[in-house]
């Protein structure tokens, strides 16, 4: 007869569950992870963008 061993289910359960947390940190971190570098660049690549556009425009907002 085998004796199995005894495990401590708060200590599972507690484990299971970082395990599952970490799971998903890491899948959030594939898809939203940016570096500030990353996000200061599409933020100034938005500025300039909108700078552009706002040159162009026909009647400006201070005219009217």
């Amino acid at each position: 007869m085998l004796v199995a061993d005894v495990v401590n289910l708060n200590r599972y359960r507690k484990r299971a569950a970082r395990d599952r947390a970490e799971q998903t940190a890491a899948e959030r971190r594939l898809e939203f992870g940016r570096t500030k570098a990353q996000r200061e660049l599409d933020a100034a690549a938005e500025r300039l963008k909108a700078k552009s556009l706002d040159g162009h425009l026909r009647i400006r907002e201070d005219d009217t």
